[in-house]
């Protein structure tokens, strides 16, 4: 140990070199356009950052080997660890002459010993292999010392993934895309619901509790996959090629979703531009679409005796306004009546999908800007509402019923039923939505925190948007003069119904109207973003080299956003009402779920708790505690398998309540929904038997390679040694 120490009191002595590395890093990166004296000028001070680099490098602590291991090097030199300069001197021109974004250092080289190290620069290299890297360029100077190492190849997937791999502008943009996606429609109309029904406060014993053992784990899952592996999320699944067909199935998944998600924001769209009026029109009776049952909020302050209609047989003007003046339910006897195309909802829908499309083409880096807008503003809005709705009659009483805990709920299973299905949807997982954007992270983000925080800020908005909505329906249940159990509903009814309905009563209701229904919209196009963004990154990654057009991601874009479109004319018309539910329960129900336990068992089993564990220790630098691995291994899978159970054994067939009638569906419309969730689940066994059928060798050679990660498939052929195919493999936690 004392000639150890006798190097590092040298390092130590000449730490004043690191001022010639300062010196370099301030250098105009723009003089390059300049004449030739100018770049030369700049080849020979990147000669000066390569030689202090190396100097630094040399007496670097972290870097140095103990006693035993120098020695070794000692005995076994390697030449071709050494860098060219000039190399690297005209590389350092090169990029000088590209415009980058961000600081980088002007060259960084790293020789890393026996595995792969991950440093906070995302600077990585592998084996007696050194990799320089200057802004994303990737200059291979060495070979691995053993060309068939698994985690060499691994590794140089890597590398050429990241090479072109688009990335987030900024750090805040991937995290507010992230929760504006996990904070949608649900938090503010299915959350208060169940939360008031289940027991008030008691509600959120059982949501943390599914929260922390199942949707945490799986979300921290998704995240990881993507942002290890770089991928989106059909490509991603190379790590276990039978089980590509869970890519497929979240991506089909989640394009289905958009052609019914995205007319919840034109309807949103449509009560916007009514609000820019003088009077709200679904205060009022008297327009062509209102029945002789209308009544209106304020002929309750008038002498009834010359009316002979009883309150409870009347409809409100809200509800007829959302039934009869936008979706005109009045003229469809069904499915079988569709009639023709609402035109206001063609064109509000029409308006979404262009939102949509412009914000997407350009890939992340353009709906990473929009976010900052449209995940925001929800908060800054429901704190307003807030604020007018606790000074309101009767906003105490509505806000005490929906947190007062009723804890003998808790005995009903039920209870955590509807708390796991919840939270799970909440989360958002099982749609590759939060594989896709991890895809475009730093390797080395600290994926751990983006979790915790989306997690704690979309807890924090259900329980906060509950409590805004409970104090407007305690002034409506006083207004009224109905219990709240009585005017709380659940769903759009809520939003498009009760909650208007309020604020028609209020001074200054188009205003309130007209931010409310703006909270709506910027909600539903977070979601709306990440939705179609999972689609898109599977198919641009799948497609990559078979679209090399300068404009592929713009025309893919266009493909997918138009198509959905054409999908959602069913639900814009007259009876679309109808479709709309059908799409709703089943497109992602079961569905979702059966995909969220595929994913957990084919990542936690085949692909292996403790390669994950590995790959997550690599990025962040720490390895996922026990609890993070039991939860993956075990509870998550159970927990999920219980689900889709429930879900499959408590299904009821569809109706649909309006206010003057109850549609039952017909038989072929429950078999056509259920054709739509099995087209989506029964994607991942197709898939797995067709990658079984088209693999060559033998059966037992076919399993071995489709189970395993693709770039273990040389070794497993020349050496034939597969890793699960080990008892270890499968014990491990």
């Amino acid at each position: 140990m004392g000639f150890m120490k006798k190097i590092r009191q040298l390092r130590d002595r000449i730490k004043t070199f690191r001022f010639i590395t300062w010196f370099g890093s301030l250098l105009p990166r723009r003089a390059v356009k300049a004449p030739n004296k100018q770049q030369s000028f700049r080849k020979w001070s990147a000669s000066i950052v390569f030689i202090a680099t190396e100097l630094k490098m040399v007496f670097d602590l972290d870097n140095l080997p103990d006693d035993e291991g120098f020695m070794e090097l000692k005995k076994n030199p390697k030449s071709s660890d050494l860098v060219n300069s000039d190399e690297l001197s005209s590389a350092s021109v090169k990029m000088a002459e590209e415009e980058s974004e961000g600081d980088v250092d002007l060259h960084r080289v790293y020789t890393v010993d026996q595995e792969m190290d991950i440093e906070k620069n995302e600077t990585f290299g592998m084996t007696g292999d050194r990799v320089s890297i200057i802004d994303d360029t990737f200059t291979k100077t060495g070979q691995p010392e053993n060309p068939k190492d698994n985690n060499y190849d691994e590794t140089q997937q890597i590398l050429e993934a990241k090479q072109d791999r688009e990335v987030w502008g900024k750090k805040m943009d991937f995290l507010l895309s992230t929760i504006g996606y996990a904070v949608d429609l649900s938090n503010v109309w299915r959350f208060p619901h169940l939360c008031y029904k289940n027991g008030g406060g008691a509600f959120l014993i059982p949501y943390f509790t599914v929260l922390f053992l199942c949707a945490g784990p799986v979300f921290l899952m998704e995240m990881s996959l993507g942002q290890y592996h770089r991928l989106g999320p059909i490509s991603v699944w190379k790590m276990s090629p039978i089980f590509k067909g869970i890519g497929y199935s979240s991506c089909f998944m989640a394009y289905i979703v958009a052609f019914y998600y995205n007319i919840i924001i034109g309807w949103a769209f449509f009560y916007l531009f009514s609000s820019f009026t003088t009077q709200l029109p679904w205060t009022t009776c008297g327009h062509e679409w209102n029945s002789d049952q209308c009544w209106q909020q304020d002929w309750k302050k008038r002498d009834q005796t010359n009316n002979t209609l009883s309150i409870n047989d009347t409809v409100s003007s809200t509800k007829e306004f959302f039934e009869r003046g936008m979706l005109r339910l009045d003229k469809s006897e069904g499915l079988e009546d569709l009639g023709p195309i609402r035109w206001p909802l063609f064109l509000c829908t029409l308006f979404t999908f262009i939102i949509l499309y412009f914000c997407l083409w350009k890939g992340v880096k353009s709906s990473g800007k929009v976010v900052w807008v449209t995940a925001t503003l929800p908060y800054i809005i429901l704190a307003i509402l807030l604020i007018q709705g606790v000074m309101l009659p009767g906003a105490v009483e509505g806000i005490e019923y929906f947190i007062k805990p009723n804890l003998s709920r808790l005995n009903n299973p039920q209870v955590w039923i509807d708390a796991a299905v919840q939270v799970m949807f909440s989360v958002g997982a099982g749609f590759g939505t939060h594989i896709a954007y991890s895809s475009y992270n730093k390797f080395t983000n600290n994926c751990y925190r983006d979790c915790i925080i989306t997690m704690a800020v979309n807890c924090f908005t259900s329980v906060f948007s509950g409590i805004v909505i409970f104090a407007y329906l305690g002034y409506m249940s006083l207004t009224s003069q109905k219990g709240i159990d009585q005017v709380a509903t659940e769903g759009p009814g809520l939003v498009f119904i009760v909650y208007p309905e309020a604020v028609g009563t209020l001074p200054g209701s188009v205003f309130w109207s007209m931010i409310f229904f703006l909270m709506l919209i910027t909600l539903g196009l977070d979601s709306a973003f990440g939705g179609l963004e999972s689609p898109l990154t599977g198919l641009n990654d799948e497609l990559k080299n078979k679209m090399k057009h300068r404009y592929s991601r713009e025309i893919l874009t266009f493909c997918v956003v138009s198509s959905a479109f054409i999908f959602s004319l069913p639900c814009l018309t007259e009876g679309g009402a109808y479709v709309f539910n059908i799409l709703d329960n089943f497109a992602a129900g079961t569905s979702i779920l059966f995909a969220v336990m595929s994913q957990v068992i084919a990542v936690s089993w085949f692909y292996g708790i403790d390669q994950f564990s590995s790959d997550l220790e690599q990025m962040t630098g720490r390895r996922p505690g026990l609890y993070w691995r039991i939860c993956w291994k075990f509870i998550s899978p159970i927990l999920l398998l219980i689900l889709v159970v429930t879900s499959i054994i408590d299904y009821v067939p569809l109706s649909y309540t309006s206010s003057d009638k109850t549609y039952n569906y017909p038989l072929y419309a429950n078999i056509v929904g259920w054709c739509i969730a099995l087209s989506i689940m029964l994607l991942i066994p197709a898939y797995a038997v067709y990658k079984l059928i088209t693999t060559p060798g033998s059966l037992k050679e076919r399993i071995s390679l489709c189970i395993s990660p693709e770039w273990e498939h040389q070794e497993i052929k020349e050496k034939k040694y597969v890793k699960r195919f080990q008892k270890r493999h499968w014990l491990s936690i």
